[in-house]
Protein backbone atom coordinates (compact mmCIF):
# COMPACT_ATOMS: atom_id res chain seq x y z
CA UNK A 1 0.00 0.00 0.00
CA UNK A 2 1.63 3.22 -1.10
CA UNK A 3 1.84 6.26 1.45
CA UNK A 4 1.36 9.44 1.09
CA UNK A 5 3.14 12.27 2.88
CA UNK A 6 -0.16 13.55 4.74
CA UNK A 7 1.65 16.99 5.38
CA UNK A 8 0.28 18.31 2.09
CA UNK A 9 -2.92 17.11 3.80
CA UNK A 10 -2.60 20.38 6.47
CA UNK A 11 -2.13 22.81 3.49
CA UNK A 12 -4.82 25.58 3.29
CA UNK A 13 -7.71 24.83 0.92
CA UNK A 14 -5.36 26.53 -2.19
CA UNK A 15 -2.46 28.50 -2.53
CA UNK A 16 -3.12 31.63 -2.52
CA UNK A 17 -2.65 32.75 -6.45
CA UNK A 18 -4.60 30.03 -7.16
CA UNK A 19 -7.71 30.86 -5.11
CA UNK A 20 -7.03 34.32 -7.00
CA UNK A 21 -7.15 32.90 -10.72
CA UNK A 22 -10.10 30.76 -9.88
CA UNK A 23 -12.30 34.09 -8.46
CA UNK A 24 -11.06 35.58 -12.12
CA UNK A 25 -12.03 33.04 -14.26
CA UNK A 26 -15.43 32.56 -12.26
CA UNK A 27 -15.70 36.71 -12.85
CA UNK A 28 -14.88 36.70 -16.59
CA UNK A 29 -17.02 33.71 -17.56
CA UNK A 30 -20.23 35.50 -15.72
CA UNK A 31 -19.25 39.27 -16.92
CA UNK A 32 -17.42 38.36 -20.78
CA UNK A 33 -18.09 42.38 -21.31
CA UNK A 34 -16.18 43.19 -17.89
CA UNK A 35 -13.87 40.49 -18.62
CA UNK A 36 -12.43 42.59 -21.88
CA UNK A 37 -11.09 44.99 -19.74
CA UNK A 38 -10.05 43.04 -16.99
CA UNK A 39 -6.28 44.73 -15.67
CA UNK A 40 -4.36 42.63 -13.64
CA UNK A 41 -1.95 43.59 -10.76
CA UNK A 42 -2.10 40.48 -8.68
CA UNK A 43 0.80 38.17 -8.90
CA UNK A 44 4.38 39.66 -9.50
CA UNK A 45 4.66 38.97 -13.35
CA UNK A 46 6.83 40.87 -15.77
CA UNK A 47 5.09 42.58 -18.75
CA UNK A 48 7.86 44.19 -20.68
CA UNK A 49 10.08 41.75 -22.97
CA UNK A 50 13.49 40.61 -22.57
CA UNK A 51 15.95 43.21 -22.77
CA UNK A 52 17.58 43.29 -26.25
CA UNK A 53 21.15 42.53 -24.85
CA UNK A 54 19.26 38.83 -23.82
CA UNK A 55 17.64 38.64 -27.18
CA UNK A 56 21.15 39.04 -28.95
CA UNK A 57 22.89 36.58 -26.30
CA UNK A 58 20.06 34.07 -26.93
CA UNK A 59 20.38 34.14 -31.00
CA UNK A 60 24.25 33.78 -30.44
CA UNK A 61 24.07 30.87 -27.92
CA UNK A 62 21.60 29.43 -29.87
CA UNK A 63 23.58 29.40 -33.05
CA UNK A 64 26.63 27.74 -31.08
CA UNK A 65 23.98 25.02 -30.10
CA UNK A 66 23.97 24.14 -33.92
CA UNK A 67 27.55 23.32 -34.35
CA UNK A 68 29.16 20.44 -33.41
CA UNK A 69 32.54 22.05 -32.52
CA UNK A 70 30.48 24.45 -29.74
CA UNK A 71 27.43 22.12 -29.18
CA UNK A 72 27.17 22.26 -25.56
CA UNK A 73 25.67 18.88 -23.76
CA UNK A 74 24.87 18.49 -19.60
CA UNK A 75 26.44 21.52 -18.31
CA UNK A 76 27.46 21.57 -14.40
CA UNK A 77 24.54 21.50 -12.04
CA UNK A 78 26.36 24.52 -10.19
CA UNK A 79 26.17 26.63 -12.85
CA UNK A 80 28.72 27.55 -15.87
CA UNK A 81 32.00 29.65 -15.11
CA UNK A 82 31.49 32.33 -16.96
CA UNK A 83 27.79 33.13 -15.42
CA UNK A 84 29.04 32.13 -11.32
CA UNK A 85 32.35 34.66 -11.97
CA UNK A 86 30.29 37.38 -13.75
CA UNK A 87 27.55 37.50 -10.83
CA UNK A 88 30.35 37.14 -8.11
CA UNK A 89 32.33 40.25 -9.21
CA UNK A 90 29.49 42.21 -10.51
CA UNK A 91 26.82 41.73 -7.61
CA UNK A 92 29.14 41.02 -4.55
CA UNK A 93 33.50 42.03 -5.29
CA UNK A 94 32.73 45.09 -7.15
CA UNK A 95 30.89 46.31 -4.31
CA UNK A 96 32.98 45.41 -1.38
CA UNK A 97 31.80 42.02 -0.51
CA UNK A 98 33.73 38.74 -0.71
CA UNK A 99 32.10 36.10 -2.29
CA UNK A 100 33.40 33.74 -4.40
CA UNK A 101 32.84 32.24 -7.78
CA UNK A 102 32.19 28.75 -6.44
CA UNK A 103 30.42 30.04 -3.63
CA UNK A 104 27.34 31.27 -6.25
CA UNK A 105 24.80 28.16 -7.48
CA UNK A 106 23.10 29.20 -10.29
CA UNK A 107 18.83 27.48 -10.06
CA UNK A 108 15.64 28.15 -12.15
CA UNK A 109 14.33 30.35 -9.71
CA UNK A 110 14.81 31.69 -6.14
CA UNK A 111 11.15 30.03 -5.38
CA UNK A 112 12.28 26.95 -5.60
CA UNK A 113 15.78 27.34 -4.10
CA UNK A 114 13.62 29.08 -1.18
CA UNK A 115 12.14 25.70 -0.88
CA UNK A 116 14.74 23.26 -1.67
CA UNK A 117 17.37 24.42 0.81
CA UNK A 118 14.98 22.74 3.24
CA UNK A 119 16.70 19.26 2.13
CA UNK A 120 19.99 20.15 4.04
CA UNK A 121 18.78 22.02 7.28
CA UNK A 122 17.38 19.25 9.72
CA UNK A 123 13.64 18.45 10.79
CA UNK A 124 13.97 20.08 14.24
CA UNK A 125 14.69 23.30 13.57
CA UNK A 126 12.51 26.08 15.14
CA UNK A 127 11.50 28.34 11.84
CA UNK A 128 10.56 31.98 12.56
CA UNK A 129 8.82 33.86 9.31
CA UNK A 130 7.23 37.24 8.96
CA UNK A 131 3.97 38.26 8.68
CA UNK A 132 2.52 39.02 6.58
CA UNK A 133 4.90 36.79 4.33
CA UNK A 134 5.87 35.02 0.74
CA UNK A 135 3.46 31.96 1.09
CA UNK A 136 6.48 29.76 0.09
CA UNK A 137 8.05 30.47 2.92
CA UNK A 138 5.35 28.67 5.32
CA UNK A 139 3.90 26.13 2.43
CA UNK A 140 7.19 24.78 1.83
CA UNK A 141 7.94 23.89 5.75
CA UNK A 142 3.83 22.54 6.01
CA UNK A 143 5.34 20.32 3.08
CA UNK A 144 8.41 19.07 4.80
CA UNK A 145 6.46 18.68 8.32
CA UNK A 146 8.15 21.08 10.23
CA UNK A 147 4.70 22.44 11.11
CA UNK A 148 1.66 21.09 12.77
CA UNK A 149 -2.14 22.01 12.10
CA UNK A 150 -3.39 25.34 10.93
CA UNK A 151 -5.49 27.50 12.91
CA UNK A 152 -8.76 29.56 11.97
CA UNK A 153 -6.27 32.34 11.51
CA UNK A 154 -4.34 30.62 9.23
CA UNK A 155 -1.19 30.29 11.46
CA UNK A 156 0.43 26.61 11.32
CA UNK A 157 1.75 25.41 14.95
CA UNK A 158 5.71 25.24 15.33
CA UNK A 159 5.90 28.42 13.36
CA UNK A 160 7.29 31.52 15.08
CA UNK A 161 5.23 34.54 13.41
CA UNK A 162 7.33 38.03 13.51
CA UNK A 163 4.35 40.72 13.22
CA UNK A 164 5.05 43.35 10.57
CA UNK A 165 2.80 46.46 10.94
CA UNK A 166 3.24 49.90 10.20
CA UNK A 167 4.95 50.16 13.80
CA UNK A 168 8.02 48.47 12.81
CA UNK A 169 8.07 49.90 9.40
CA UNK A 170 6.72 46.55 8.18
CA UNK A 171 10.49 45.01 9.05
CA UNK A 172 10.41 42.35 11.60
CA UNK A 173 12.08 42.46 14.85
CA UNK A 174 14.24 39.58 16.07
CA UNK A 175 12.50 37.86 18.69
CA UNK A 176 13.41 37.66 22.44
CA UNK A 177 13.68 33.67 22.04
CA UNK A 178 15.99 31.74 20.28
CA UNK A 179 14.64 30.55 17.05
CA UNK A 180 17.39 28.61 14.66
CA UNK A 181 16.05 28.98 11.16
CA UNK A 182 14.51 32.53 9.86
CA UNK A 183 13.49 33.57 6.75
CA UNK A 184 14.10 37.53 6.06
CA UNK A 185 12.90 39.33 2.45
CA UNK A 186 13.92 42.56 1.52
CA UNK A 187 12.70 44.03 -0.63
CA UNK A 188 10.15 42.46 0.91
CA UNK A 189 7.20 40.75 -0.68
CA UNK A 190 4.45 41.68 -0.42
CA UNK A 191 4.73 44.98 1.82
CA UNK A 192 7.34 46.75 -0.78
CA UNK A 193 9.49 47.61 2.58
CA UNK A 194 13.59 47.58 2.76
CA UNK A 195 15.14 46.96 5.78
CA UNK A 196 17.64 49.61 6.85
CA UNK A 197 21.22 49.02 8.06
CA UNK A 198 20.63 48.94 11.63
CA UNK A 199 17.97 46.53 11.07
CA UNK A 200 20.16 44.20 9.56
CA UNK A 201 22.88 44.29 11.75
CA UNK A 202 20.56 43.67 14.51
CA UNK A 203 19.09 40.53 12.53
CA UNK A 204 22.78 39.39 12.10
CA UNK A 205 24.10 39.81 15.92
CA UNK A 206 21.07 38.17 17.01
CA UNK A 207 21.86 34.84 14.41
CA UNK A 208 25.30 35.17 15.43
CA UNK A 209 24.46 34.83 19.21
CA UNK A 210 21.76 32.23 19.18
CA UNK A 211 23.98 29.98 15.96
CA UNK A 212 20.90 30.61 13.95
CA UNK A 213 20.93 30.79 10.19
CA UNK A 214 19.48 33.61 8.40
CA UNK A 215 17.56 32.70 5.10
CA UNK A 216 17.92 36.36 2.78
CA UNK A 217 15.66 36.93 -0.07
CA UNK A 218 16.77 39.77 -2.06
CA UNK A 219 14.86 38.71 -4.93
CA UNK A 220 13.99 42.38 -5.32
CA UNK A 221 17.19 44.28 -4.25
CA UNK A 222 17.69 45.95 -7.92
CA UNK A 223 14.57 48.13 -6.88
CA UNK A 224 16.01 50.18 -3.78
CA UNK A 225 16.63 53.59 -4.59
CA UNK A 226 17.03 55.24 -1.49
CA UNK A 227 20.79 55.58 -0.42
CA UNK A 228 22.51 53.79 2.37
CA UNK A 229 19.82 50.76 1.87
CA UNK A 230 21.42 47.40 1.87
CA UNK A 231 21.12 45.55 -1.40
CA UNK A 232 22.85 42.31 -0.08
CA UNK A 233 22.91 40.59 3.37
CA UNK A 234 26.71 40.36 3.15
CA UNK A 235 27.28 44.08 3.42
CA UNK A 236 26.50 43.69 6.95
CA UNK A 237 29.96 42.22 9.19
CA UNK A 238 29.42 38.33 10.04
CA UNK A 239 26.48 37.73 7.39
CA UNK A 240 28.91 35.14 6.02
CA UNK A 241 28.90 33.27 8.91
CA UNK A 242 25.22 33.21 9.45
CA UNK A 243 23.14 33.75 6.50
CA UNK A 244 21.94 32.36 2.80
CA UNK A 245 20.96 34.84 -0.01
CA UNK A 246 18.43 34.01 -2.86
CA UNK A 247 18.36 36.45 -6.06
CA UNK A 248 16.42 36.49 -8.88
CA UNK A 249 17.12 37.08 -12.74
CA UNK A 250 13.16 37.30 -12.76
CA UNK A 251 12.49 40.89 -11.46
CA UNK A 252 15.43 42.85 -13.08
CA UNK A 253 15.77 41.10 -16.24
CA UNK A 254 12.40 40.16 -17.16
CA UNK A 255 13.01 36.44 -16.19
CA UNK A 256 9.81 34.72 -15.32
CA UNK A 257 9.21 33.02 -18.13
CA UNK A 258 13.23 32.00 -19.05
CA UNK A 259 13.97 31.13 -15.58
CA UNK A 260 17.35 31.95 -14.01
CA UNK A 261 18.27 33.10 -10.55
CA UNK A 262 20.95 31.90 -7.96
CA UNK A 263 21.90 30.99 -4.24
CA UNK A 264 24.65 32.22 -2.48
CA UNK A 265 26.06 29.67 0.01
CA UNK A 266 29.42 30.99 1.64
CA UNK A 267 31.62 28.57 2.98
CA UNK A 268 32.06 29.71 6.11
CA UNK A 269 28.92 28.85 6.89
CA UNK A 270 28.05 26.13 9.51
CA UNK A 271 25.47 24.28 10.69
CA UNK A 272 25.33 21.89 13.38
CA UNK A 273 24.98 17.79 13.73
CA UNK A 274 22.77 16.10 16.44
CA UNK A 275 25.81 15.80 18.43
CA UNK A 276 26.80 19.53 18.12
CA UNK A 277 29.42 19.32 15.44
CA UNK A 278 29.86 22.61 13.65
CA UNK A 279 30.08 21.63 9.50
CA UNK A 280 29.82 24.11 6.17
CA UNK A 281 27.01 23.68 4.54
CA UNK A 282 28.20 24.34 1.55
CA UNK A 283 29.43 20.95 0.38
CA UNK A 284 26.11 19.83 1.56
CA UNK A 285 23.71 22.16 -0.70
CA UNK A 286 26.35 21.56 -4.11
CA UNK A 287 25.40 17.85 -3.36
CA UNK A 288 22.04 18.43 -3.06
CA UNK A 289 22.22 20.45 -6.43
CA UNK A 290 24.16 17.54 -8.41
CA UNK A 291 22.15 14.94 -7.08
CA UNK A 292 18.59 16.73 -7.90
CA UNK A 293 19.33 19.54 -10.28
CA UNK A 294 20.77 19.19 -13.56
CA UNK A 295 21.48 22.45 -14.36
CA UNK A 296 19.87 25.68 -16.24
CA UNK A 297 20.22 25.10 -19.83
CA UNK A 298 23.09 26.83 -21.17
CA UNK A 299 21.22 29.57 -23.73
CA UNK A 300 19.59 30.91 -20.73
CA UNK A 301 22.95 31.26 -18.64
CA UNK A 302 24.12 32.97 -21.29
CA UNK A 303 21.43 35.12 -21.99
CA UNK A 304 21.87 35.81 -18.25
CA UNK A 305 25.64 36.60 -18.65
CA UNK A 306 24.32 39.55 -21.23
CA UNK A 307 22.83 41.25 -18.26
CA UNK A 308 25.99 41.95 -16.92
CA UNK A 309 27.45 43.55 -19.93
CA UNK A 310 27.12 47.60 -20.23
CA UNK A 311 24.08 47.50 -22.63
CA UNK A 312 22.48 44.61 -20.13
CA UNK A 313 22.79 46.85 -16.93
CA UNK A 314 21.62 49.76 -19.02
CA UNK A 315 18.76 48.11 -20.19
CA UNK A 316 17.57 46.87 -17.18
CA UNK A 317 17.90 50.33 -15.45
CA UNK A 318 15.85 50.83 -18.05
CA UNK A 319 13.18 48.03 -16.92
CA UNK A 320 13.13 49.52 -13.33
CA UNK A 321 13.06 52.73 -13.38
CA UNK A 322 9.55 51.50 -15.73
CA UNK A 323 8.21 49.35 -13.15
CA UNK A 324 8.84 51.84 -10.18
CA UNK A 325 7.11 54.41 -12.56
CA UNK A 326 3.72 52.50 -12.50
CA UNK A 327 4.79 52.05 -8.51
CA UNK A 328 4.41 56.06 -8.30
CA UNK A 329 1.63 56.39 -10.71
CA UNK A 330 -0.59 54.05 -9.11
CA UNK A 331 0.73 55.23 -5.35
CA UNK A 332 -0.88 58.52 -6.21
CA UNK A 333 -4.16 57.29 -7.47
CA UNK A 334 -4.15 54.98 -4.51
CA UNK A 335 -3.82 57.90 -2.49
CA UNK A 336 -6.18 60.32 -4.49
CA UNK A 337 -8.64 57.72 -3.65
CA UNK A 338 -8.06 58.18 -0.15
CA UNK A 339 -6.18 55.14 1.06
CA UNK A 340 -3.36 54.61 3.08
CA UNK A 341 -0.23 53.11 1.46
CA UNK A 342 2.69 51.68 1.50
CA UNK A 343 5.89 50.90 -0.50
CA UNK A 344 6.42 51.67 -4.23
CA UNK A 345 9.86 53.07 -3.42
CA UNK A 346 12.18 50.15 -2.96
CA UNK A 347 10.12 47.30 -4.66
CA UNK A 348 7.44 47.10 -7.51
CA UNK A 349 4.60 46.70 -5.17
CA UNK A 350 2.29 48.91 -2.83
CA UNK A 351 0.39 47.73 -0.07
CA UNK A 352 -2.80 49.53 0.78
CA UNK A 353 -4.75 49.25 4.06
CA UNK A 354 -8.53 48.30 3.06
CA UNK A 355 -10.73 51.19 4.65
CA UNK A 356 -12.42 50.64 7.78
CA UNK A 357 -14.75 46.92 8.66
CA UNK A 358 -13.59 45.88 4.54
CA UNK A 359 -11.78 42.87 4.56
CA UNK A 360 -8.63 42.08 2.23
CA UNK A 361 -10.98 39.45 0.07
CA UNK A 362 -14.15 41.74 0.55
CA UNK A 363 -11.62 44.50 -1.10
CA UNK A 364 -10.37 42.00 -3.39
CA UNK A 365 -14.13 41.24 -5.26
CA UNK A 366 -15.35 44.88 -4.98
CA UNK A 367 -12.33 45.62 -6.97
CA UNK A 368 -12.47 43.14 -9.18
CA UNK A 369 -16.12 43.68 -9.77
CA UNK A 370 -16.60 47.28 -9.64
CA UNK A 371 -13.26 48.80 -11.14
CA UNK A 372 -12.35 45.17 -13.24
CA UNK A 373 -8.70 45.36 -11.86
CA UNK A 374 -7.49 42.31 -10.13
CA UNK A 375 -5.02 42.77 -7.05
CA UNK A 376 -3.88 40.54 -4.06
CA UNK A 377 -5.66 40.55 -0.66
CA UNK A 378 -3.31 40.72 2.01
CA UNK A 379 -4.83 37.91 4.32
CA UNK A 380 -3.17 35.44 1.65
CA UNK A 381 0.22 36.29 3.00
CA UNK A 382 -0.49 35.77 6.63
CA UNK A 383 -2.68 36.97 9.69
CA UNK A 384 -1.12 39.93 9.36
CA UNK A 385 -1.96 41.22 6.37
CA UNK A 386 -5.88 41.38 6.52
CA UNK A 387 -7.30 44.56 6.59
CA UNK A 388 -4.49 45.09 3.55
CA UNK A 389 -4.08 44.49 0.00
CA UNK A 390 -0.93 44.37 -2.47
CA UNK A 391 -1.23 45.95 -6.28
CA UNK A 392 1.89 44.98 -8.00
CA UNK A 393 3.31 47.73 -10.68
CA UNK A 394 4.50 44.96 -13.09
CA UNK A 395 2.20 46.23 -16.41
CA UNK A 396 2.24 48.93 -18.89
CA UNK A 397 2.49 52.98 -18.23
CA UNK A 398 -1.11 53.01 -19.99
CA UNK A 399 -2.42 50.22 -17.66
CA UNK A 400 -0.55 51.79 -14.55
CA UNK A 401 -2.52 55.20 -15.12
CA UNK A 402 -5.81 53.43 -15.16
CA UNK A 403 -6.16 51.57 -12.59
CA UNK A 404 -4.81 54.56 -10.90
CA UNK A 405 -8.16 56.62 -12.57
CA UNK A 406 -10.38 53.41 -11.71
CA UNK A 407 -9.36 53.20 -7.85
CA UNK A 408 -10.16 57.03 -7.40
CA UNK A 409 -13.83 55.87 -9.30
CA UNK A 410 -14.49 53.49 -6.06
CA UNK A 411 -16.91 54.34 -3.53
CA UNK A 412 -16.08 52.26 -0.41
Amino acid sequence: MALLNENYLKLKAGYLFPEIGRRVKAFTEANPTAAARLIRCGIGDVTEPLPPAVIAALHRAVDEMGQRSTFRGYGPEQGYDFLRSAIAQNDYRAHGMDIADDEIFVSDGSKCDCGAILDILGDRNRIAISDPVYPVYVDTNVMVGHTGACDPSGAYAGLVYLPCTPSNGFIPEPPSEAVDVVYLCSPNNPTGAAATRPQLEAWVDYALRHKAILLFDAAYEAYITEPGVPHSIYEIPGARECAIEFRSFSKNGGFTGTRCAFTVVPKSLKAFSSTGEALPLHPLWSRRMTTKFNGVPYLVQRAAEALYSPEGKAQVRGLIEHYLGNAAVLVAGARAAGLTVYGGVNAPYIWVATPSGVTSWQAFDRILNDANVVITPGSGFGSKGEGYFRVSAFNSRANAEEVSRRLQLLKW
